[in-house]
């Protein structure tokens, strides 16, 4: 465990109309409760593991109502939890930081993605992506597409993160289909408050035991079942997701009076939009734009006719699409193309292909994009001013702080028990020379930094030692 959570988890037990106080991931743990969640699995990993650390504390609330957490080895062995939803009813949650770990599960997701589910399956994804990130820059969308898993992208408030949750076991039973929610760093840790709902009961738990068994062969992934699977995948299962999504209203749109220009924006960079068009004076700090947003909070499926609809009779639309390669602003293209409407859409080139996208950088692009388009000066809201305004506090502060800040990067933890492995690695090195050394993902990594600077490669997870068989027999 990284912390307590026995102060926090007292709020779990909010019933109806109480209002709920905490941070995001607590939030997301709340509603699961009210979702009558059955099972919870998960792999430590910022900035999702506070998730299994509140229900953890929180063992008297889990045995009222018979969900059964289980501490997983690996990733692997959380999504493999999801195949209870397979055969029953059973509704369940997992969660792992992403993409690595959503590496590491990607055998039982395909799996699950071609059988389907019948009980509500979720997958918390912690989407461990730009600054602040410990693992290789690429994101979980690719997943979504691969295996045919939902994706849920929730606008960072409490609010929306737990009805897009209670949302998301119902989108998986109402299409058979797991669903994959996505929260960054600061969706999780994003302080709020919401109106609670009273926890459920699910269909069956640890007190509400299955009497027998359910065998159905179409639930087992081998042809050739495989081939039916994936026929009642596209034909039944994504309409159904689909014409949930648009009847629930999962996406939303924000109208403003620039009715010409639109913005297509992943739900969790809607706040980040809001805050670079307020300093480019095209919204106000109550988060009411000039620009009308369409704000994805499913970014997989996406629905084509809310998307047509949107850009029906605007000359120019950005797409603020964060990481590569830019799946959203081309499905978009072609959904816009098929409907034969002419928007121009723009993206990557204001906005750019790699990097997190900070509230300056999506600054930066709109304001490149209105550039580009040729908005008149008289609906620009004075954005080039305010831009040098906010370069030149920028510029002061710096000038302030003098000397750069020292940098500070990632180590052991103060008493790691690792830290004495290099420690003697480096003993050993004196005696033995240096030789080549594949280290293993995780705090491992650290060893190739300061003071020790030991391992020339890694590839994976509890892949050091296997990744040595190429190298050794050449030294």
């Amino acid at each position: 465990m990284e912390r307590s959570f026995a102060k926090e988890v007292q709020s779990l037990k909010k019933g109806d109309g109480e209002i709920f106080e905490g941070e995001g991931i607590l939030a997301v743990t709340k509603a699961a409760l009210q979702s009558g969640v059955s099972y919870v699995g998960g792999y430590q990993g910022s900035p999702v593991s506070h998730l299994v650390d509140v229900l953890n504390d929180a063992k008297d609330i889990m045995d009222e109502y018979g969900v059964h957490l289980e501490i997983c080895a690996n990733e692997a062995g959380a999504a493999a939890m999801l195949g209870a939803s397979i055969q029953y009813p059973i509704r369940g949650l997992v969660t792992w930081k992403s993409t690595v770990g959503t590496n590491v599960a990607s055998d039982a997701l395909s799996n699950l993605g071609s059988v389907g589910v019948t009980g509500g399956a979720v997958v918390i994804l912690g989407e461990d992506y730009g600054e602040g990130a410990s693992i290789i820059q690429e994101r979980s969308h690719a997943y979504a597409l691969k295996s045919t898993l939902w994706l849920f992208d929730p606008r960072p408030n409490l609010t929306s993160i737990v009805n897009l949750t209670e949302k998301a076991f119902e989108l998986s039973e109402a299409s058979n289909q797991p669903v994959m929610v996505q929260l960054r760093i600061l969706a999780c840790h994003v302080q709020g408050r919401f109106e609670a709902k009273d926890n459920k009961h699910g269909q069956f738990t640890g007190n509400r035991k299955l009497e027998k068994p359910n065998f159905d062969l179409m639930k087992i992934a081998l042809p050739p079942g495989t081939y039916a699977q994936e026929k009642h995948k596209w034909e039944e299962r994504v309409p159904a997701a689909i014409d949930f999504i648009r009847r629930e209203k999962l996406n939303e749109t924000f109208d403003g009076e620039l009715d010409d220009l639109g913005i297509i924006c992943q739900g969790g960079l809607y706040n980040t939009v809001q805050r670079a068009l307020n300093h480019l004076g095209l919204a106000d700090i109550y988060g009411n734009s000039r620009v009308p947003i369409y704000c994805m909070n499913v970014t997989y499926p996406l629905v084509p006719e809310e998307i047509s609809g949107f850009c029906a009779g605007k000359k120019h639309v950005l797409v603020v699409e964060e990481g590569h390669p830019s799946y959203i602003e081309d499905d978009v293209n072609v959904i816009l193309r098929k409907a034969d409407v002419q928007t121009k859409v723009h993206g990557k080139g204001p906005l750019p292909m790699a990097g997190q996208y900070t509230s300056d950088v999506v600054q930066n692009g709109v304001s490149q994009w209105i550039d580009e388009i040729g908005l008149p000066d008289t609906n620009k809201g004075g954005a080039g001013a305010r831009i040098k305004y906010i370069v030149g506090l920028k510029t002061k502060a710096t000038k302030y702080l003098g000397n750069p800040v020292p940098p500070r990067p990632p180590t052991f933890c103060t008493g790691c028990p690792e830290r004495p492995v290099f420690s003697a690695i480096k003993l050993m090195e004196k005696d033995l020379g240096k030789t080549h050394i594949s280290c293993d993902i995780g705090c491992h990594t650290f060893s190739a930094l300061p003071p020790f600077s030991i391992g020339q490669t890694v590839l994976g997870y509890g892949l050091g030692r296997a990744s040595s068989t190429g190298v050794a027999p050449n030294f």
